[in-house]
């Protein structure tokens, strides 16, 4: 018998990984793998206009040398030692003459603090191999300057144009370059005659995005616009809730490590603050909020800033207890909403005016917070936002999160409190391996429908290959058929420069000059082109699961920038049989192999012990365990350094491990986590403190998909790796602008899935569009090859039901005219 499931609602599935793909063939005369029947009569639940969308953050050097258009690097030579080590002034500067920084009351403003003063000459590298320009483009000049000079502007391929500056006070001067020959490693010098002081040494393109001024990186704007979102959220992410809540003023010391404040990125750029990227390098604000909301109108999607609540996440974890500081904030909330919605005639709303934007940019959602792990200090704080900015603003949405992960008690903490305040909406977070995606498709169908609505405002599947995508995808059809719960969702992160990553997965990479979609861009923007405006009802039958195996593999030890010393590890069945012991009395760790070549570890006085207090996941292995059943034993002291232990176990040659985390998250918080490679899920969390000094006895007690971890004797957690998965995810949607229904089938299988499908009577064309992402699981896109793109063709015989072959490895949309 088939096993059939209702579906507006649920589907699980599953993962594969096959080395050839099938082509879409009809086969109707082959008895099928699965069938979809739609209801005839039914209607599911509405998908929102702003269904999908995108997240931008500054990470992976996503604005300055990305989508912001500027090319020339540090031009304002505001960079220095806060931002990243080595940073200076004059970095992304050579000099010849006299150039020196200079830091004093001649300085073009109070925000714009440091100045070059120049007798002599400097060249710009700007960012990747140079400044990208293109044979018959014209590029955009300017420089604030003081003092009395001639000026000669050189830009690689250009013929030079010369300025003379005059007068002992600011002035901006500009002109216009055009390149004669393509080069993606070009400088920019700007020589003097004499003494000068110079600014905001600038050069765009002319050819921006939609011609703005001060603008978008054609190129990369033109990708986010084509997968039509519906919102875009800003400007993070970790940019919002780290650093100092303070201003950048005076009294604060102009302190360069701040949250992000949009009061900081509006107005004239040369008056913008600077501030230290949490990312680890400088941010200009030349790409402000202004231009944030104006990117969002140019390309038809909702604006969603994201405010900083004075409590810290992303590792920090700390509350900034300061009732003055709080209001301020409180206030800069509602003083945004004016800037975006408000006339002319108001301070904020002037001021965008001001900026060339009279018009209101039509603000209907605002979020307060990102990822914070102090739920009870976050949510008295939101309930203060949320109620002044309902006070004053009744129909704006207000966005609280629940947390930095998908389960825990943070998670369970903030879902709690937004149930019973009734809270608009709740952002959701995660990050998780492909088997979770294709394991969890049914996740919302439990969710309250009269609760909070849910956005899921960061997610992806953790790496880059079309394997990853087909994850999501199955997961993606989750999302809509409980789009009545989940109103938003956005991948994450957006963008990523190939020579400056901090995080993978991202959805589009880019160089100086070039920029491509991963798997994932493609996979997001066939979805996000082809929502529809109502989910139809569907069930599914046949097909199997895959179950769960026993978690066996390597044992390991590892560390966080943190010094500790590991002894007395012992691997035995559950009679007490040892399977593997060593307590390194012999001075060795010969058994002992790194997973990577990192940190310092040595085998002396009965321990093995690391000792570098820099270095991140100093992994290593030894005793791959066989047995489905055994407890892994040992005792941990924790020497020096920001967090605690990291014991691994199930390490497998494919990558996949389990580790438990003591003290991670500078030793705030403790998990396990399931990692695949690099990138990890967390499976359990829950605060925890190492102290340095004192010895724990760990225990982790394997039976076969279940774990039971033990603290000093105490039990500390448990879970079960149990979950099955299903090959085979689907959804269908009606588009009742063109009138056709839109069948999504992901098929994760490595054969191809015989399908029948019975559209419940209705009368339709004898053909359709189809649209299909397939290829080897293993693919990625890249700079020079990209693999896995869209093909789309006709196919015939459509009717009320029909039969079709489904690739193995496949996503396939067929759009179908109702008659």
């Amino acid at each position: 018998m088939p096993r059939i499931k209702s579906i507006v609602g649920a589907t699980a599935l599953l993962v594969s990984l096959p080395l050839a793909v099938s082509p879409p063939v009809t086969a109707a005369a082959v008895e099928p793998d699965y069938t979809i029947k739609l209801a005839s009569t039914a209607s599911g639940p509405e998908l929102s206009t702003s269904q999908y969308g995108v997240f931008f953050e500054d990470i992976n050097y996503a604005a300055d040398g990305g989508l912001y258009a500027e090319l020339v690097r540090n031009r304002s030579f505001e960079f220095n030692a806060t931002d990243a080590t080595g940073f200076t002034g004059l970095t992304a500067w050579t000099t010849t003459g006299t150039a020196t920084v200079v830091n004093d009351a001649s300085r073009l403003n109070e925000r714009n603090r440091n100045y070059l003063s120049l007798n002599g000459s400097v060249t710009n590298a700007g960012y990747n191999t140079g400044i990208a320009v293109t044979k018959g483009a014209t590029y955009d000049f300017s420089v604030w300057a003081r003092g009395d000079a001639t000026i000669t502007v050189t830009l690689t391929g250009a013929a030079p144009i010369t300025i003379t500056t005059a007068g002992d006070a600011w002035t901006k001067y500009t002109g216009t370059l055009r390149a004669t020959a393509t080069s993606d490693q070009g400088r920019l010098t700007v020589a003097s005659s004499g003494a000068v002081k110079l600014d905001e040494v600038s050069l765009f393109p002319k050819d921006t995005y939609k011609g703005r001024a001060n603008g978008l990186r054609k190129d990369l704007a033109d990708k986010i616009a084509a997968l039509k979102p519906g919102f875009v959220r800003f400007p993070g992410g970790c940019l919002v809730n780290t650093g100092s809540m303070y201003g950048y003023d005076a009294a604060s010391s102009y302190n360069r490590a701040r949250a992000y404040q949009w009061k900081d990125t509006v107005g004239p750029v040369e008056t913008r603050a600077t501030n230290k990227n949490f990312w680890g390098y400088n941010q200009s604000y030349g790409l402000g909020y202004y231009e944030y909301f104006q990117f969002a109108e140019d390309i038809g999607a909702m604006p969603l800033p994201v405010l900083p609540a004075l409590v810290t996440g992303c590792g920090q974890n700390k509350a900034t207890v300061d009732d003055a500081l709080l209001s301020r904030h409180i206030q800069d909330a509602l003083d945004l909403i004016e800037y975006a919605n408000g006339g002319v005639d108001t301070t904020w709303g002037k001021l965008r005016a001001d900026s060339g934007h009279p018009a209101p940019f039509g603000l209907t959602t605002v979020a307060v917070g990102n990822e914070e792990n102090l739920p009870d200090a976050y949510w008295a704080n939101f309930l203060k936002f949320e109620s002044a900015i309902k006070a004053k603003y009744p129909d704006i949405t207000v966005v609280s999160n629940s947390g930095p992960d998908d389960q825990g008690t943070t998670f369970d903490n903030l879902w709690a409190k937004n149930k019973a305040n009734g809270t608009d909406m709740v952002d959701e977070h995660y990050y998780n391996s492909p088997s979770w995606f294709l394991q969890n498709n049914a996740r919302y169908d439990s969710y309250d429908r009269n609760g909070p609505k849910v956005f899921l405002g960061e997610y992806a599947s953790l790496d880059a290959k079309f394997y990853n995508s087909l994850a999501e995808a199955a997961y993606m059809t989750g999302l809509e058929r409980n789009a009545d719960v989940v109103k938003m969702a956005s991948y994450a992160p957006l963008l990523a420069n190939i020579d400056n990553v901090q995080w993978k997965p991202d959805m589009i990479w880019f160089d100086n000059d070039e920029s491509w979609g991963s798997t994932s861009y493609q996979m997001q923007k066939l979805f996000m082109t082809n929502v529809g405006d109502r989910v139809v009802p569907t069930t599914v039958s046949g097909g199997g699961v895959v179950q769960p195996t026993p978690i066996t593999g390597a044992i390991g030890l590892s560390t966080w920038n943190t010094a500790a010393k590991y002894d007395d590890v012992k691997v035995t069945k559950p009679d007490g049989t040892v399977i593997f012991s060593d307590d390194f009395n012999d001075g060795n760790a010969d058994g002992w192999t790194a997973v990577q070549a990192r940190g310092n570890w040595t085998a002396a006085d009965g321990s093995y012990t690391q000792t570098t207090t820099d270095t991140a996941d100093t992994m290593v292995k030894a005793a791959t365990i066989t047995d489905t059943d055994y407890d892994y034993t040992l005792k941990a002291t924790k020497i020096a350094g920001a967090e605690g232990f990291l014991v691994a176990f199930g390490i497998q040659e494919t990558g996949q491990f389990y580790w438990w985390n003591l003290g991670g998250w500078n030793n705030t918080q403790g998990a396990i986590e399931k990692g695949i490679t690099s990138a990890k899920e967390q499976l359990i969390t829950k605060a925890n403190t190492v102290t340095t000094g004192q010895t724990y006895d760990l225990k982790i007690s394997v039976r076969g998909t279940a774990v039971t971890l033990y603290l000093d004797g105490v039990e500390w957690g448990s879970f079960d790796d149990n979950a099955v998965t299903e090959p085979f995810a689907q959804v269908v949607t009606q588009d009742d602008k063109t009138g056709e229904l839109i069948v999504k089938v992901v098929n994760a299988k490595d054969t191809a899935a015989v399908t029948k499908i019975d559209l419940g009577g209705r009368k339709v064309a004898s053909t359709a569009k189809m649209t299909v992402l397939t290829g080897d699981p293993g693919e990625q896109n890249t700079r020079t090859a990209e693999p896995i793109l869209p093909v789309t063709s006709t196919v015939k015989g459509i009717s009320s039901t029909f039969t079709r072959e489904f690739p193995a490895n496949s996503v396939t949309f067929l759009r179908i005219r109702t008659r």
